[in-house]
Parts: structure tokens; C-alpha cells; sequence
């Protein structure tokens, strides 16, 4: 083999073993479990020359195949961790893959990844003030580096900043989680915080580079040109559309306040500080090497867009790609194609894109889904509706089946009345304008204090649906500043619209079709074809998405445009 990998299901060692991969080379992964296989699989990652081997690099090592170049990617990252189950990795786990490496017959290297708040000085480091995690990874870095030399093993130590991509929550993203979430009223730390960045993708480019290298660098890999926090944090949240804090609170109090009222983990303290580190070595190395590190806005952006995909761990996204768009003057959530979609799906209340995840999976061709404004993960805009899905729809080049439901159903027919050159159909699910109110302990339940309080569980007992995904996903965002308040405020609106929407019915030109469950008929007559799912409620698409996706079959068939 050329190179075996330490680590490789953790967040670092998976994206290495692609990138080794993806360059010809014959990997071993050590796991203890492979749950790296069907990840390398959903990246479209080549397997072919892949080894899975079992190693627990808390014990000795031995029976693993021979190989070139060793990587330890593995460490227990992670805050609040015993002393003990900290060094197991850290230290015992990063000296015991050293001391199978040493004996290796054919090493060229050996790659250390440690951390870039080591100091890089001997002596003891400090558990009780540093916490478990940081000092098990100064502590390992000085017994790797003591004992290489012992050993004579050629020895390359990596020490990345906060390195974030997909699948990265930990440290940094737990501090936009709270600001996505409308958690973090000031920002810990000074105005002089730097917190350094590292993609995913150019950290394991640089890794798969440095055995080329001569040994003995330590390379500091991290961007000198990361914002400053409170900078940082306001990319991040002009990106998302929410707000930044303003205000700063110093470490010194953050300390001395209890935990209770701050929030703060102790253990993340130490990395709010103004220092800078020793970065010239790895600048020279990656510019020999042809590395261009990517510039830490787009970064974040990109990662934010992740994070808010993934529900910041708790969900896996259903379509890509993703992320926030300027439409109308919303920070808008979009999913899906952009340019060339087949179907363009609207969502009602009180849920988001997501809800059409089951309905899509029945569809063939490309789709296109947004969060609404003001809902969902899509941040209000101060301009009509109309003008918001007519900027929306201004990079389509086809002709879609303009698919909306329940109170989206308003300004999908306003568009085709308006726009029938643009869309090939116009298909209108559960339609509020044409079906009696919802009953008053309903309407009671959608209040917006309640909403905010409602749990997934709750939620889909009032809409009268599974609970699954689709809805837990709708009740996370109702907890979000604002949501609740404006899906109250979209109701009253269609209440009062609903005259002039059926009236538009009489002057759409492209061809309609109206589906509706059996327990949610229409309540007047309409000259356009209806379709009735029997046992279906208000949400068709959650509860029989088979039987509707055969229904919209039956729809008109989108045209090239």
C-alpha cells in the first residue's frame, strides 16, 4: 500500500483518505468501524483502491500491511473529556501508531497531525487550566516529536488552525449555531480575536503534498488572512441574514462568570485570543507545491450553507445544491437547479422546501425548492411576494410545472397570470383559497407563542401528519426569531386575499390542474381539472406522495425553453 490513514472516519481523516485516493494511490483506512465506505460511496469516491484494516490505536498496533506513508488523523476532539480518555488517543494512541511506523521497513514518513495551539516548548502541559482536549494535543505533540527523534523516524507534524468543510459542528460551528438560532446576544472574547481557518479541501491537499517533502517541518496550516471574530461572525450572518451581535465580552469575565448564565465552555476560552502563529514555513511549502489557499469568505459562506443544510449535524440534506441567494432583498434558502428545473415547488404553511423531500423523490428531473421569505431558513424581504418568485425565477431558462401548495398556491397563479411565456403548467395542491378555513383549535395552535413552543411531536399532531424529518425541520425553524410571528401574519393576508386569487382562476392561461386529498376537498367549483387522493389530508405530499406524484404524471409535461 501507499499510505496508510489513522482516523479515517473522523471529520479530517475521511476527506484525506478521498483525496489520496483520487490521486492513484493505494490506501489503507484504519477504523474500528467502516462507516468511511459508504461515505467515500455518496462522495462518488472511486473505492477500487481502498483497504479497510481494524485498529484500535489505544493498544499496540500490529497485523496491519506494510505502506509508505503513515498518517495519524485520529484524535478525540471534543470538549469536557476526562483526562484519561483524552491521553488515550492523543497521547497513548498518537505514540503507539509512532512506534508500529518506526518499524516499518519502507517509511518515508510519518504525518503528525497536532493542533495549532501548541506552543511547541517542553515541559508538562497544563490540564486543569487548558481542559482534557487541548492538553492531551500539546502533550501528545512532545512525546510524537521526542520519541521520532528516539526512533530516527522521519517525522512531518502538521498543526492546522479550526479546519471546517461538511461535517464540521465542533469549536466554531457550535458559535454560529447559536447565532443562526438567535443564541448569541454578544460575542465572547475582543475586538482583536483571531480565530484562524483552514478548509477541508486545501488541508488535504497540503497533506497529501508533504510526504514529497523533506521531514523535520512543522507546518503551521491556517489562512493569517481569517477576519478577526467579530468580523467573521458578521460574514457569516450577512451571508444567513440574520443578525450579528454588537457587543463583546471579555475572556477575563467570561471566566469568572458562571457557566449557568455565559453559556461558555471554559475549555474554548483558551482559543479566544489575539495571537498569531508561525505560518511562513507552510506559506513557502504550499506556494512550491502549486496550493492556492481559498479566500476565507467564500469559505465561510460555503460552510455556513452546510451548517444550516445539515441542521448543524441533526439532518442530512435532501437536494443540492444548496445554499443562500440574494432574491428581492432576501437572504433566501434555494435548493436545487437554478437555471434548468423541471419542477419548481412551492411550499405552504407552516413548513419549509423540505416539506416536498418525500413528493421528489417520486419525481424525475432536476427541481428546484426555496424557502419562501420571511419562512423556513429564508429571511424576510420588504418587497411583494410576487416580485420575490419573479426574481427568484429570473435565472430559469426552461419552461417548469410550477408546483405550489396551500397558501403559495396565491402567488404561483399570480406569476402564471402574469409570466404564461415562463412556466409550462401550473399544478395547485391543497389550495387554501378554494377550501373551507381551517378549524379555530387550528388556527389557535398556529398562534405564534405556540408555534415557538411546539415540539416536532406537536406539530404534526395539529397538521394532522407522520412525524418525520420534513417536520422536525419545520419546527426547528419555527423556533427562529421572527418565523412563527410572520407565518401568523401570512395567514391573515391570504384570509383576506382570497377573492381576488379565485378570480384569477378565470384569467390563467397556461394549463391548471388542482389536486386535493379526499379529507380536504375544494369547497367551490372550478373549471380546471381536480384530482382527489383518497385518505389524503391537507399535505398530500407528506402523507401519499407515491399516489400524488402519479397524479402531477398526469400533468402537463414541461417544455424546453
Amino acid at each position: 500500500m501507499d499510505a496508510i490513514v489513522f482516523g479515517a472516519t473522523g471529520f479530517i481523516g475521511r476527506s484525506l483518505v478521498a483525496e489520496l485516493l483520487a490521486r492513484g494511490q493505494r490506501v489503507a483506512a484504519a477504523v474500528r468501524n467502516d462507516t468511511l465506505t459508504p461515505w467515500l460511496t455518496s462522495q462518488g469516491v472511486d473505492t477500487r483502491r481502498l483497504e479497510i484494516v481494524t485498529a484500535d490505536i489505544t493498544r499496540p498496533l500490529s497485523g496491519l500491511p506494510e505502506v509508505r506513508d503513515v498518517y495519524n488523523a485520529a484524535a478525540r476532539f471534543a470538549f469536557g473529556l476526562g483526562v484519561e480518555e483524552a491521553r488515550a488517543t492523543n497521547v497513548t494512541g498518537a505514540l503507539n501508531v509512532l512506534e508500529w511506523a518506526a518499524a516499518l521497513p519502507g517509511l518515508r514518513r510519518l504525518v503528525h497531525i497536532s493542533g495549532y495551539r501548541v506552543s511547541g516548548t517542553e515541559g508538562d502541559p497544563d490540564y486543569a487550566g487548558l481542559g482534557a482536549y487541548e492538553a492531551s494535543k500539546t502533550e501528545g505533540d512532545l512525546a510524537v516529536r521526542a520519541r521520532a527523534r528516539a526512533l530516527d523516524v522521519p517525522l512531518t507534524i502538521a498543526n492546522p488552525s479550526t479546519v471546517i468543510g461538511p461535517g464540521q459542528y465542533i469549536g466554531l460551528g457550535a458559535l454560529v449555531e447559536d447565532l443562526w438560532k438567535g443564541r448569541l446576544p454578544a460575542l465572547p472574547g475582543g475586538p482583536d480575536t483571531f480565530l484562524p481557518i483552514a478548509s477541508i479541501d486545501y488541508f488535504v491537499r497540503f497533506l497529501a503534498e508533504v510526504p514529497e517533502a523533506p521531514a523535520g517541518e512543522h507546518y503551521w496550516v491556517l489562512d493569517d488572512n481569517t477576519p478577526l471574530l467579530p468580523e467573521l461572525i458578521r460574514t457569516i450572518a450577512d451571508h444567513t441574514g440574520v443578525r450579528a451581535p454588537r457587543r463583546t465580552v471579555p475572556v477575563g469575565l467570561l471566566r469568572r462568570l458562571p457557566r449557568k448564565l455565559t453559556g461558555a465552555d471554559p475549555e474554548t476560552l483558551a482559543f479566544l485570543s489575539s495571537d498569531r502563529y508561525p505560518t511562513a514555513s507552510a506559506h513557502a511549502f504550499a506556494a512550491r507545491a502549486g496550493l492556492d489557499m481559498p479566500p476565507a469568505a467564500d469559505v465561510l459562506r460555503a460552510w455556513a450553507d452546510d451548517l444550516v443544510a445539515a441542521r448543524f449535524g441533526a439532518a442530512s440534506p435532501w437536494l443540492s445544491p444548496y445554499g443562500f441567494h440574494a432574491v428581492a432583498g432576501s437572504r433566501t434558502w434555494v435548493s436545487g437547479e437554478r437555471h434548468r428545473p423541471d419542477h419548481v415547488l412551492l411550499h405552504g404553511l407552516p413548513m419549509n422546501a423540505d416539506l416536498w423531500a418525500p413528493l421528489a423523490a417520486h419525481l424525475t428531473g432536476p427541481v428546484l425548492a426555496p424557502d419562501l421569505p420571511g419562512l423556513g431558513r429564508s429571511a424576510p424581504t420588504t418587497r411583494p411576494a410576487d416580485a420575490w418568485l419573479a426574481d427568484l425565477l429570473s435565472p430559469v431558462k426552461s419552461r417548469p410545472t410550477l408546483i405550489a401548495h396551500s397558501l403559495a398556491c396565491g402567488p404561483a397563479l399570480r406569476f402564471a397570470v402574469d409570466h404564461p411565456d415562463r412556466i409550462g403548467g401550473l399544478v395547485l395542491i391543497s389550495p387554501a383559497f378554494l377550501q373551507a378555513p381551517a378549524p379555530r383549535l387550528t388556527r389557535s395552535a398556529l398562534a405564534a407563542p405556540m408555534m415557538r413552543r411546539m415540539s416536532a411531536a406537536q406539530l404534526a399532531r395539529v397538521l394532522g401528519v407522520p412525524e418525520g424529518p420534513e417536520v422536525e425541520s419545520a419546527a426547528a425553524d419555527l423556533r427562529r426569531r421572527g418565523v412563527a410571528r410572520r407565518v401568523t401574519a401570512a395567514v391573515r393576508t391570504d384570509v383576506a386575499e382570497r377573492r381576488k386569487t379565485r378570480a384569477l382562476l378565470d384569467r390563467v392561461t397556461v394549463p391548471v390542474r388542482i389536486v386535493v386529498g379526499s379529507a380536504d376537498p375544494l369547497v367551490e367549483p372550478v373549471d380546471h381539472p381536480v384530482a382527489e387522493i383518497a385518505g389524503a389530508g391537507h399535505y398530500p405530499q407528506l402523507t401519499h406522495p407515491s399516489q400524488l406524484a402519479r397524479r402531477l404524471g398526469a400533468a402537463p409535461a414541461p417544455t424546453g425553453g
